[in-house]
């Protein structure tokens, strides 16, 4: 059972937040965020994040080879090649904003040469299988996936992180991210499709019923979240999901991105119950699952942006709305303290 964050100190950051010297409510969701961040840390007023450290977890789908996604697997390997050479989206708002960048390949369908080893140390597979068809891994394929996560999440923790991301990258994951959410839900594929990276009417079209033939296939083992991830996910997915569950047990704070971490967070949570209280959203994406899994975890997006591009970028943009958030509770003057 998952320990949450402390409501005792909760309670102390909302009423230092009631005592700051400005106007009641004035600071909105800064203040709700400030209160999370000090129940995570376990103190009032909290501290500073220092360390913000995000994963990307990289992987190719058996399912982009089947029209659900307007690149060609491909792009994969050759943006993990791009984290490694900080020039991506990610790397840009990383440095920007002091955030520490980690790649993984968990299931890219290649081999990678010439990228540091590290990148490749907790390689599950090649591709993941087409959902639509058969299973997305075999059972210990999901099993070990789920255990480089958590290991993932230990050593970002033994490093210093006081707050975790947990970042994308694979043509075509939001197929089987949309699945998840489907399966975790009970909804058809009609309310958790997305264009992804831009598909047009007749690809949305195709990719639902790609979907729908995924959840028939799974049929009732969509029931128990770990099966769900053995039919339905993907190797960095799983391993996404056991990084963000043992962050939770670990007492650490993520924040998440968009609709991949956030399946995976709904996922964990269902492996775990009580995961999501240490969890907050960064943005809100483009993408209908994303804002359903949210609602159920009871998450509202720190930033509304419309981005889609994925990798952890959202999240990462939401990193000076915590360190605000932080710095307005532990800052500004109580009311108390004022003259006259």
């Amino acid at each position: 059972m998952i320990t949450p964050p402390r409501p005792d100190v909760a309670s102390a950051a909302r009423e230092r937040l009631a005592a700051l010297a400005t106007p009641p409510g004035a600071l909105g969701r800064l203040g709700d965020l400030a209160v999370w961040i000090a129940a995570c840390q376990g103190v009032a007023p909290p501290r500073r994040l220092d360390s913000v450290r995000v994963v990307i977890f990289a992987g190719d789908h058996g399912v982009a080879r089947y029209g659900v996604s307007a690149y060609p697997p491909e792009i994969t390997a050759a943006m993990v090649r791009t984290f490694v050479s900080g020039r991506a989206g990610v790397s840009a708002l990383a440095a920007a904003h002091g955030v520490a960048v980690r790649v993984l390949d968990l299931g890219v369908d290649d081999d990678l040469d010439g990228v540091p080893d590290d990148v490749r140390r907790f390689k599950v597979r090649r591709s993941s299988g087409p959902i639509h068809l058969e299973d997305a891994l075999t059972a210990e394929e999901t099993r070990t996936a789920l255990a480089a996560g958590a290991a993932v999440a230990r050593e970002e923790i033994a490093a210093g992180a006081d707050l975790l991301i947990s970042g994308d990258m694979g043509i075509g994951n939001t197929t089987p991210a949309a699945a998840m959410v489907a399966a975790a839900l009970g909804l058809p594929a009609s309310e958790v499709t997305g264009r992804g990276t831009g598909v047009d009417a007749a690809a949305l079209a195709h990719k639902e019923q790609v979907i729908d033939q995924a959840l028939a296939r799974a049929g009732a083992r969509t029931d128990d979240p770990v099966e769900t991830l053995t039919a339905l996910a993907s190797a960095d997915l799983a391993a996404s999901t056991g990084y963000l569950l043992e962050a939770a047990r670990q007492g650490v704070p993520v924040l998440l991105d968009g609709l991949m971490a956030v399946a995976c967070a709904l996922t964990a949570d269902r492996i775990d119950p009580g995961a999501a209280a240490w969890f907050a959203a960064g943005h809100r994406s483009t993408e209908p699952a994303q804002a359903l899994a949210l609602a159920k975890m009871g998450l509202e997006p720190a930033l509304d942006l419309g981005m889609r591009l994925g990798e952890g970028s959202g999240a990462v943009a939401a990193v000076p709305v915590l360190r605000s958030a932080v710095a307005v509770l532990r800052d500004v003057a109580l009311l108390s303290e004022l003259g006259g």
